[in-house]
């Protein structure tokens, strides 16, 4: 029987360490416990091996469970305990704007038709996807839980859209994996990489400016910034 070099083994393991370890960060930021945070990444691995099928599409639809589903709940978590009205219509808005960066920059570097599910030629759709997700998301959303949402959501629209698109163009075949790549999928990716950019950029801004800035900010907001589990200062909900 012959196996995996140890050296590949060592990488995807190494990378699966990195990865458990960046998504509990960016997890554990958006007002979720260690073991909430703990919880979404073991259940987006085991959901990895689950796909659904949508019933009566035209075209062969499914979604993953670990890579469309958990983070769609968490998406819609997060906008329910989300601190303001306003922050919530932030975040919807921002889905919007990366579904349309993601289409935008992936049709201008792609061969041939516009096709969203296409080939790259500079940067495969794996790595395009999150990429400019997880910026754009964090650029419209701004917050940790509002860079989540833009991202996640954004991506998944994409993924609908395609569908839409294969039933305008009148595609003789097609399929469409909503989230199908798992805990690595692209809208999972894009996610934790906008939190990751909230994160950094946030902890700079507040060490330069000695603290977080809270004068005019409604308290709903203030506390929806704290951790529930820090004990004193921290959420009481």
């Amino acid at each position: 029987m012959t196996g995996f070099p140890v050296g590949i083994t060592a990488l995807v393991i190494v990378t699966l360490l990195i990865f458990i370890g960046l998504a509990h960060r960016a997890l554990d930021r958006m007002r979720l416990s260690d073991r909430g945070a703990l919880a979404v990444i073991v259940a987006m691995i085991i959901g990895s091996f689950i796909d659904l099928p949508v019933p009566g599409a035209r075209y062969p639809v499914t979604v993953n469970v670990g890579g469309g589903l958990i983070p769609l709940g968490l998406a819609v978590y997060l906008l329910v305990k989300a601190g303001t009205a306003r922050e919530r219509a932030r975040a919807l808005a921002g889905a919007a704007v990366t579904a349309l960066a993601v289409y935008v920059v992936g049709s201008l570097i792609m061969r041939g038709l516009p096709e969203p599910g296409g080939r790259y030629e500079v940067l495969d759709a794996l790595w395009l996807y999150p990429l400019v997700g997880g910026v754009v998301g964090y650029l419209a959303g701004r917050s940790r839980r509002g860079a989540f949402v833009s991202a996640t959501l954004g991506l998944l629209a994409m993924d609908i859209g395609y569908y839409l698109w294969l039933l305008a163009r009148g595609a003789p075949a097609g399929r469409v994996a909503i989230g199908g790549a798992g805990a690595f999928d692209a809208i999972v990716l894009a996610g934790i990489l906008a939190v990751l950019l909230a994160e950094v950029v946030g902890e700079v801004r507040e060490r330069l400016q000695g603290g977080p800035a809270v004068r005019g900010r409604p308290e709903p907001l203030l506390r929806a910034l704290r951790k529930p589990d820090l004990g004193k200062g921290g959420d009481e909900e």
